[in-house]
């Protein structure tokens, strides 16, 4: 257990989270994921979480494993193509986690969605959240357009607003 971590979870103030995603950003950001949808079969949603409740800190819980548990409520698993991916911000522990389902993850190397992760956490660490969101979801438009390009049927199965987990 990291008391450090901890207090930092338990102090962050719960309205944080509107400083670096205030709703312009989120206007922009699902502007940014109805655009990218528009180019490939994925679907993207991002999460944006202040901090983790102080008793899952003290059990040790990671940013990675809440970004597996996100993933799931958020149910971006349930995509036709399992084809959903998850950017998942944890601001207290200023970490990004990108979470693929199983369809893109056999043709993406996590070592690809990481990559992308931390450069989204360099451009938040100078406090650039618009922009790193942005330049986040393009890359990964990219990737899904390479390996899921648009096709003639292509519904919008989850909602591109972004998400503030509570």
């Amino acid at each position: 257990m990291n008391i450090k971590r901890w207090f930092i979870h338990a102090f962050m103030p719960p309205w944080r989270w509107r400083v670096a995603f205030p709703a312009a950003v989120l206007n922009d950001i699902e502007k940014a994921v109805k655009q990218s949808e528009g180019q490939h079969r994925g679907e993207l949603r991002f999460a944006v979480e202040n901090a983790l409740a102080p008793t899952w800190v003290w059990r040790g819980m990671s940013a990675r494993q809440r970004a597996t548990e996100v993933f799931s409520n958020l149910q971006v698993w349930d995509t036709e193509e399992n084809s959903g991916v998850l950017i998942y911000l944890l601001l207290a522990d200023r970490e990004v986690h990108i979470i693929a389902d199983r369809g893109i993850a056999r043709r993406v190397p996590q070592a690809e969605w990481d990559m992308i992760a931390q450069a989204m956490q360099k451009k938040f660490r100078q406090g650039d959240f618009r922009r790193g969101s942005l330049e986040g979801i393009e890359r990964i438009t990219m990737i899904l357009a390479t390996h899921f390009p648009s096709g003639a049927n292509n519904p919008n199965e989850l909602s591109n607003k972004p998400v503030i987990v509570k």
